[in-house]
């Protein structure tokens, strides 16, 4: 009798742990995710252009990028595969005069070094992960370009604002933006630094090439230029190295390569709209997270497009929640750069604090508290403490912060249509 129970209990244990490998198989299963006919229905990564993907609607080229993530993710076919070669991409050096002084990743080091003072004080290197060839992106480099140009040129255009304001105040006029930008300026901190812009994003010349990115190869191709800046000279506690896109895994991959080596930590990764990776390797785990530097924040602009929903920092920032894009953005590539633009906002000299967002899981959540809770600033002057995730509101248009009105940007605008 008893071994008649035996018996019965390994058949019940074995039909369960194979209805349990069942069960597991078919929630892995394609269809599980899509429908038979949306599988059907994907298309190669050759047939996908970066034009394609400006020309679409933002939630048609999103449900593109979801349908190759989701397959990819189960049947293990995209593997990393391209690795750009050092001499073959491009690099910036943004002087604070705006003048760019250019070279190549394989030699950006020695001319950096080069170049009067450079390795002094902050040194801020940006890694492009967007087509150059894209509006969207040129836009929103440029700005980002231009607002550190402007943090950099700090006393200067302190010294001009307060100048114009002497100006206003011996006129009759009422009190203006540029005035107001003239106080702005006045009550910001001066700094000064380095920004150079490593742009990985011109060498992904189609989107097979972005989906067969080889982050974890080409990260520690980055890795190793910063650590022959350090062997030059310049300390990690300065270096600041933002990730866009795709690119934001590269800073990740390039900062677990520089500790690896050096037994230090950068001092700051920022992922301005980490990417889905499309293609990675089984069993290897990658993607900027939390630890690949002493402090990693990310602006999720495009969670549901060619973003990823998940976590990567120490603390996450999600525009208008959660989403396919945030409001003004018309397709997938506009907004992952809305990202940058956001960013760049918070660069200029009294805007540091335009992004105010408090922690919440939805915009569902962050609506029902009405905006109020523990508030944290998006952007460049963030608080290193800080953890968890964040939500806040933006505008459709720039000025994208909802703490600055839209009069303050008509200096700032000028500006910019005087250097275009």
């Amino acid at each position: 009798m008893m071994s008649l129970r035996i018996c019965l209990l390994a058949t019940c244990l074995l039909v369960a742990a194979h209805a349990s490998k069942d069960a597991s198989n078919d929630r892995l299963k394609p269809t599980k995710w899509l429908t038979a006919t949306e599988l059907e229905n994907v298309p190669s990564l050759n047939d996908i252009t970066w034009e394609r993907l400006e020309n679409q609607p933002l939630e048609q080229g999103a449900k593109v990028i979801e349908k190759i993530y989701h397959v990819g993710q189960i049947k293990h076919d995209l593997t990393p595969s391209f690795v750009p070669s050092p001499s073959n991409v491009p690099v910036w050096i943004i002087k604070s005069n705006g003048q760019k002084v250019e070279c190549k990743l394989n030699n950006y080091v020695e001319t950096a070094k080069a170049q009067p003072g450079f390795g002094e004080d902050e040194v801020t290197i940006v890694l492009t992960g967007l087509p150059k060839t894209s509006p969207a992106q040129q836009k929103a480099m440029r700005r980002l370009i231009q607002a550190y140009v402007q943090k950099y040129n700090l006393q200067q255009l302190q010294k001009n604002a307060q100048e114009q304001q002497q100006q206003l105040k011996s006129s009759d006029y009422d009190y203006t933006s540029s005035e107001e930008a003239a106080d702005q300026w006045k009550s910001a901190k001066a700094a000064s630094g380095d920004l150079i812009i490593i742009d990985l994003g011109s060498t992904l010349t189609n989107f097979k090439r972005y989906a067969m990115l080889d982050v974890l190869n080409t990260g520690a191709m980055i890795g190793q230029t910063l650590i022959d800046l350090t062997n030059k000279g310049v300390p990690q506690e300065i270096i600041h190295l933002i990730g866009q896109g795709i690119s934001a895994h590269v800073a990740g991959a390039a900062g677990n390569k520089y500790t690896a080596q050096t037994g230090h930590k950068l001092r700051r990764i920022t992922g301005l709209d980490p990417a889905k990776v499309l293609s990675k390797r089984p069993q290897i785990l990658g993607g900027l997270s939390r630890g690949d530097a002493d402090f990693v924040d990310a602006i999720h602009t495009s969670t549901f497009a060619m973003g990823t929903p998940i976590r990567c920092g120490d603390v996450d920032f999600y525009p208008n929640g959660p989403s396919t894009g945030v409001p003004g953005s018309e397709n997938v590539i506009e907004a992952v750069a809305r990202a940058t633009r956001y960013f760049a906002e918070s660069v200029r000299p009294g805007s540091e604090r335009n992004f105010p967002a408090v922690p919440a899981n939805s915009l569902k959540q962050y609506k029902e508290q009405d905006g109020f809770g523990k508030r944290a600033y998006m952007g460049l002057q963030i608080d290193y403490d800080l953890r968890g995730d964040y939500i806040l509101e933006v505008n459709a248009k720039s000025p994208f912060g909802q703490r600055s009105p839209a009069h303050k940007q008509a200096a700032y605008h000028g500006m910019h249509h005087a250097q275009n």
